[in-house]
């Protein structure tokens, strides 16, 4: 039996690695993959507070709020992904630190 400290672990190195990802990265389609890291991170999570509930705590259902974080993060991702596309196709590029300004 896997502990839920296990669990966590790897959920808190997901995390952080899309934190870094986000912080670091300039690439808009690294970012946004980087955030559906840190997504699924929570889920992660999530459900392994559902799998091992703690002591004296309601007992709370975390597979329904990992189903509501994976369907926001499709919302996301779709329209994140329409709007990088929006933005390669008026400048020519996805490089954050090239998208700045509003103005063309």
């Amino acid at each position: 039996m896997i502990l839920p400290s296990a669990y966590l672990v790897v959920g808190a190195l997901l995390f952080g690695l899309g934190l870094c990802g986000v912080l670091v990265r300039r690439n808009a389609l690294t970012a946004f993959m980087s955030v559906e890291l840190m997504l699924n991170a929570a889920n992660l999570t999530f459900l392994a507070f559902a799998r091992h509930p703690l002591r004296g705590a309601p007992s709370l259902d975390g597979s329904a709020i990992a189903f509501f974080v994976i369907a926001v993060a499709a919302a996301e991702a779709s329209v994140g992904l329409a709007v990088v596309i929006a933005v390669f196709r008026s400048r020519g590029t996805v490089e954050i630190d090239a998208l700045r300004s509003l103005r063309h």
